[in-house]
């Protein structure tokens, strides 16, 4: 999103006044352009002009449905907003160090006063804390906190603190250099392994601890080697055989994923893939004290 000392009024002139503080340009390529800064739509109306110097964003509008929802988004918006997610945008690309795209501000500005309405009207909507996204995606998460950091401190008030994860996720969509809804798939896929853990084990995992850590990474290596078909594997059974009788109720587990792969991908985990599950499942239930004492102590040391 370039700024005022970017561009020059566009050739084409102002063709449209959305408030006080939006404009619509026609550019030298046909193209409508955004601009914003504060009092520009009154001056226009007063002095029949914009003058370049006080215009403090500007951007280009996406041609077709999308041009209308975002005149309106633009129209409706408080500008307080407006600049709020603006700055905050700004930030976020100068943390990941690259450009998030055209789409990226006005899906967060159109989000943020979806939350900031509904909060007016006493509305919270219920949100998950995600913490597996803090570990697969740690720069997108930590540049989204900074965000709903920078606007709840720009508009003075207090925004749930699941914000984070939202704009992760808007983050993530604007970054990933992935086919459209890769990363979203595969954090579905990690999410959905947790889950089975944790309810093979009965309790809730410490989001906190190093184990679990350990674990989501293994998980989105394996899914990721999974795609490319580069399972490990090992012509040596006998650690195998060991840990199937050793652990038996994380070894179930780690069969119960083996189950949702094949079922969500149409491919089978290797004996090598149920080995290591089975083991960092192992170590996950050792950290929360619910070590595994039912299998034979007897079973053969590879």
């Amino acid at each position: 999103m370039p700024g005022a000392g970017d561009v020059s009024l566009p050739p084409g002139g102002v063709q449209k006044l959305l408030n006080n503080n939006v404009v619509v340009a026609i550019d030298g390529d046909g193209r409508e352009r955004v601009l914003m800064g504060r009092g520009i739509g009154f001056q226009l109306k007063h002095e029949g002009r914009v003058d370049p110097a006080k215009v403090e964003k500007t951007f280009v509008l996406e041609q077709g449905s999308d041009t209308a929802h975002a005149q309106k988004l633009l129209t409706d918006a408080p500008y307080a907003l407006v600049q709020a997610v603006l700055h905050a945008v700004d930030q976020a690309e100068r943390d990941l160090g690259r450009d998030l795209g055209r789409r990226l501000p006005l899906a967060v500005i159109d989000h943020v006063n979806y939350v900031v309405e509904r909060l007016d009207q006493g509305i919270r909507i219920p949100g998950t804390s995600m913490p597996e996204l803090r570990i697969l995606h740690p720069d997108e998460s930590r540049a989204a906190e900074r965000m709903a950091a920078s606007i709840a401190a720009s508009l003075g008030r207090e925004l749930p603190p699941e914000e984070g994860v939202f704009l992760t996720m808007h983050l993530l969509n604007a970054t990933r250099d992935e086919p459209n809804g890769t990363a979203a798939l595969l954090f579905r896929r990690v999410q959905h392994v947790v889950r089975t853990v944790e309810t093979g084990l009965g309790v809730s995992l410490d989001t906190e601890s190093p184990d679990y850590a350990r674990f989501i990474l293994h998980v989105r290596f394996l899914l990721q080697r999974l795609v490319n078909r580069a399972m490990l594997t090992s012509g040596d059974s006998s650690f195998f055989e060991f840990a199937k009788h050793r652990y038996p109720r994380a070894f179930g587990i780690a069969e119960g994923v083996k189950g949702y792969v094949l079922a969500a991908t149409g491919s089978t985990l290797t004996d090598e893939e149920v080995l290591y599950l089975t083991v960092h499942v192992e170590r996950l239930a050792t950290s929360m004290g619910r070590a595994d004492d039912s299998g034979a102590p007897d079973a053969p040391v590879p």
